[in-house]
């Protein structure tokens, strides 16, 4: 279930930027009153409108998902406080600020009638704020951003953007040298954040620049996990928690879906248990070797019932990590794992700790 929000939870957020792009261009029409026979006015405030309160309902989800995504430590609170959670911060916060702002927005143009016109007004311009801002957040947290469709999307988001202020500067009554100036300061800002992009996220390394915290940092990229549904075996082929084992095994690096790179290790453990241990990353690769992860695998089991129990990496923390597991009756296992990986022969060694799930892993 953990993919299916991760993958809901980017899909949700494109969706929002879309929206909020349509949202600011149909609002710039509106702006100059533009009407037809077959386009009246009142349609596009309708539409306008509309727009706002799906893009509103796309960010509920997206914050939603986000929370209930266990892969990073993200809460409520996160969603809708700027600046406070631990992971990337900054450009975390600056979803939070998009999502009050658009919030704002919708509250205020509900309550037009009972604040005034002029006020009304003043917050109206938040959605023009809420876009960049918003943007920035997709770039900056998001994990699809060094992909060429990512790209083109931001790019032509940018650029209705621009059109919608271009006509809107040409429609304007204002005196030619304000127009000139606001128009120089728009391009000024498109020019800044592309440089941005190039040397920030979409650059090798931007993860961990970005507050990417150490345990969601595997040892190289992202992660789709392919685990087998548990055989139905008895769990009496594994002792009950706590236990310790050894384990010993090869570590592969291959190339992944979507320029992705995932790693497997297969090992085998000795001790109280005599069996083998899958482990699957996948994530974006990181400056120094190390992975940004997305997606995890794990199986575990004696010899008789190698797939007895499945499940994910809950943690990383250097070579620390750990293990969530369930069997087919829904047993919980918690696997400690402190690997020792020889990057020049491809080589892991460990130890494995055992603790009934929830339990004290010291």
């Amino acid at each position: 279930m953990s993919h299916a929000y991760w993958y809901a939870t980017r899909g949700t957020g494109i969706a929002a930027l879309v929206l909020l792009t349509a949202v600011v261009a149909v609002g710039i029409a509106g702006s100059l009153r533009l009407r037809s026979d077959r386009w009246p006015r009142f349609l596009v405030v309708g539409l306008h409108r509309n727009l706002t309160l799906l893009t509103l309902a796309f960010l509920a989800l997206h914050i939603v998902t986000t929370v209930l995504d266990s892969f990073t430590p993200i809460g409520i609170r996160d969603a809708v406080v700027p600046f406070l959670a631990s992971y990337r911060p900054v450009w975390l916060g600056l979803g939070a600020v998009a999502f009050d702002l658009l919030l704002a927005l919708t509250i205020t143009s509900a309550l037009r009638a009972r604040i005034g016109h002029r006020l009304w007004r003043a917050f109206h311009w938040l959605a023009y704020a809420s876009w960049p801002v918003a943007l920035a957040h997709t770039l900056g947290t998001g994990s699809d951003v060094r992909f060429g469709w990512m790209q083109a999307l931001s790019v032509g988001s940018v650029l209705v953007v621009l059109g919608a202020l271009a006509v809107r500067l040409t429609g304007s009554a204002a005196p030619a040298g304000r127009r000139l100036a606001a128009g120089a300061a728009a391009v000024a800002v498109v020019v800044g954040g592309a440089a941005w992009y190039r040397t920030g996220p979409g650059a090798r390394g931007w993860a961990a620049k970005a507050g990417t915290p150490q345990t969601a940092v595997a040892t190289p990229r992202h992660v789709a996990a392919v685990t087998r549904a548990p055989q139905a075996q008895t769990v009496s082929d594994v002792p009950s928690a706590p236990f310790d084992a050894t384990l010993h095994g090869h570590l592969t690096s291959t190339s992944a879906p979507g320029g992705l790179v995932r790693i497997d290790i297969r090992a085998r453990t000795r001790g109280a248990v005599t069996g083998r241990l899958w482990i699957r990353l996948e994530g974006t690769a990181l400056d120094g070797g190390g992975v940004a992860m997305n997606a995890s695998g794990v199986r575990f089991g004696p010899d008789a019932a190698p797939d007895l129990y499945a499940g994910s990496i809950r943690a990383l923390d250097g070579t620390h990590v750990l293990v969530g597991l369930r069997d087919a009756r829904g047993r919980r296992l918690d696997l400690n794992l402190v690997l020792h990986v020889d990057q020049t022969t491809g080589t892991v060694g460990g130890t494995v700790r055992a603790v009934a799930a929830g339990g004290d892993s010291e």
